[in-house]
């Protein structure tokens, strides 16, 4: 590709793409935890698998809504003429990065940076 316009004009296009698609699961998650949520009956066994199927349910909508703040936050870079360079080094972050991860806040080597601080802060611990 080359041109960091049509870079971006393709990542917006996928991101909202993305994001419809998530706006879905989450519409699809609230139906299933609806149903769920409407029978209290059963053994021991069908409320621990309603529990369980709970969980995972709520895991599931904060994974959707963190990769939704993600795509938002990419589509504001497009709209502010900042996407495509890294949080971290300032630097612009790969072509094929960003084709692959349009959400993607960080270079291989911003992101390398970011998990080595957070490797450090966790010895801290």
């Amino acid at each position: 590709m080359g041109n960091r316009t049509d870079i971006a004009n393709v990542c917006k296009e996928k991101l909202i793409e993305f994001k419809m698609d998530l706006l879905n699961r989450l519409i699809d998650l609230k139906r299933s935890f609806l149903q769920n949520s409407e029978d209290k009956g059963g053994d021991e066994a069908d409320q621990t698998l309603r529990i369980l199927t709970e969980k995972q349910n709520l895991t599931n909508h904060h994974r959707i809504l963190e990769m939704l703040t993600d795509i938002e936050v990419a589509l504001r870079k497009i709209e502010t003429k900042t996407f495509g360079v890294c949080e971290e080094t300032d630097e612009l972050i790969e072509e094929a990065r960003l084709l692959a991860l349009p959400w993607t806040r960080f270079s291989i080597e911003g992101a390398e940076i970011r998990e080595s601080k957070k490797n450090q802060f966790r010895k801290q611990i």
